[in-house]
């Protein structure tokens, strides 16, 4: 075992590379502290450059082994992966509880998001890349045409800390149920959870090499994206890291998924039945305590509702149960880092500054330890004001009033990003109508849910391409047309 469990720590002191617990080419370590006690919980290796050489030629490797995984068929792959699956479950209960310490995130959403998305995706991709194969098409000059998917290689993936281990598999998934083989760089606040799914990796038998997790900070990160080795890169993290991340592609003409910042609008039309949405409205706008990319953080309220529903939403954040997240009742617990803390209490120094302050706007009473910040909301925030323009990446947010629909449209779009929204209203038909306004990937009526049969990503400065659905399995493979010596049929 490379685990030593004191019941006080969970420690790892090696590396999973190539299908073995590998040593570290160095001695420096990743210390994991609780969100909620600052306490030490966890260490691991932490990768360098020579880790992620070893962990590329190994995923290398596999790739170009003519007998390897890039060639089973997919049947031989889900079967595989269907254990994999099933490792990731008999873990499930214990990566979310991982999870929830490292960054705060709240027990009652690990549970659902980190403990069971990735199997749902791993089987999900499964199931789909058996029917998207080969394809035949009469051709315009009389003879037919084949298109066929192969795997597109060793992809380099970079995940966040806010959504571990779903983000992971937003990638992970799709690349190996396509025949990839993965080089996985953990941000440094999660990684307790990476070495959870390395252990799945190896109980389900994956062949050496297909998964490899070498956990690091952002020069490591950096290397990875440039590593000659690597064929795709899979990116979720900030719009700055992004913008570099890019570059580094752009320059090597190497395919790249960015899934990046966002500053969405949730747009509360006049007919809107708020009082019976409340909780999907919370979920929309402040879930995981406002560490979400798609989040809906500018709330567009109409000027003939708006103090209505103003209080509406007031007794609503005011109310949420803040503290421990491993409590299942905890609205709200705390944030991933003093660093994100300190962040976010700027923000709201600057909100204080241009707008009025509704509800919150400090640190919870009665809590003396945890990166806790109160559910914040300010109201009469200009659409230009930097706390309504900029990511704040927290629990707080922004009222803006408009006049009329024509208005709310332009105020949604006077934004950099563009990934999420939503539209509140007791006329479906009516929402509908006014989400095909938003230019944004992604868009929700009367609620907001990444299902994975539908693609989802941003526009503008939210990021590139797609992940889910089976634009986000075309991400991970190359196309390759045959011209057949074969008339039309």
């Amino acid at each position: 075992m490379t685990t030593v469990d004191t019941r006080q720590t969970i420690d790892y002191d090696r590396l999973f590379l190539g299908g073995e617990w590998t040593e570290p080419t160095t001695e420096d370590r990743i210390q994991v502290h609780s969100a909620t006690t600052h306490e030490l919980v966890g260490s691991v290796p932490e990768g360098r450059e020579g880790d992620i050489d070893a962990a590329v030629a190994a995923a290398r490797a596999a790739f170009d082994d003519p007998s390897g995984w890039a060639h089973f068929t997919p049947t031989q792959r889900g079967e595989v992966l269907e254990r994999f699956a099933k490792a990731l479950e008999a873990r499930g209960a214990e990566t979310a509880r991982r999870v929830t310490v490292q960054n705060g995130m709240p027990t009652w959403l690990s549970q659902q998001w980190e403990q069971g998305f990735p199997p749902m995706l791993v089987r999900f991709f499964v199931d789909l890349v058996k029917q998207t194969q080969e394809e035949i098409r009469p051709g315009l000059l009389g003879k037919q045409t084949m298109v066929i998917r192969k795997p597109i290689g060793v992809v380099g993936q970079i995940v966040p800390w806010n959504v571990p281990q779903a983000i992971t598999f937003l990638g992970m998934a799709p690349a190996l149920a396509a025949g990839c083989t993965v080089v996985l760089k953990p941000s440094p606040e999660t990684v307790l959870d990476a070495f959870m799914l390395a252990e799945a990796a190896e109980e389900a038998g994956l062949p050496a090499g297909v998964v490899n997790i070498i956990p690091g900070g952002r020069e490591v990160g950096a290397y990875l994206v440039s590593h000659p080795g690597v064929d795709k890169v899979s990116f979720t993290g900030s719009t700055a890291a992004g913008r570099k991340v890019a570059a580094a592609c752009g320059e090597l003409l190497r395919p790249v998924t960015l899934e990046l910042g966002g500053k969405s609008a949730a747009v509360i039309l006049d007919d809107a039945d708020l009082d019976s949405q409340l909780e999907d409205f919370f979920g929309n706008t402040m879930i995981n305590n406002g560490q979400v990319c798609w989040t809906s953080t500018r709330i567009l309220v109409p000027s003939s509702r708006y103090d209505e529903i103003t209080g509406t939403l007031a007794d609503l954040y005011s109310g949420l149960a803040v503290g421990d997240p491993l409590d299942p009742a905890t609205k709200v617990g705390p944030l991933v880092s003093e660093r994100q803390r300190e962040r976010v209490e700027g923000y709201i120094a600057v909100g204080k500054q241009e707008a009025r302050l509704l509800v919150g706007g400090g640190r919870p009473h009665g809590i003396d330890q945890g990166w806790f910040v109160e559910p914040t909301v300010f109201a009469d925030v200009d659409p230009k004001a930097r706390i309504a323009q900029e990511e704040i990446f927290g629990p707080v947010l922004s009222i803006i009033r408009y006049e009329d629909e024509q208005q709310a449209t332009q105020i949604a779009n006077d934004s950099e990003y563009g990934l999420g929204g939503s539209v509140w209203t007791a006329d479906s038909d009516r929402g509908e109508a006014f989400a095909r306004t938003v230019r944004s990937g992604t868009f929700g009526v009367n609620g907001y849910a990444n299902d994975p049969v539908a693609p989802f990503g941003g526009v503008k400065s939210s990021g590139l391409g797609r992940e889910l659905g089976p634009e986000g399995l075309a991400a991970f493979q190359e196309i390759k047309t045959i011209y057949l010596d074969r008339p039309n049929a």
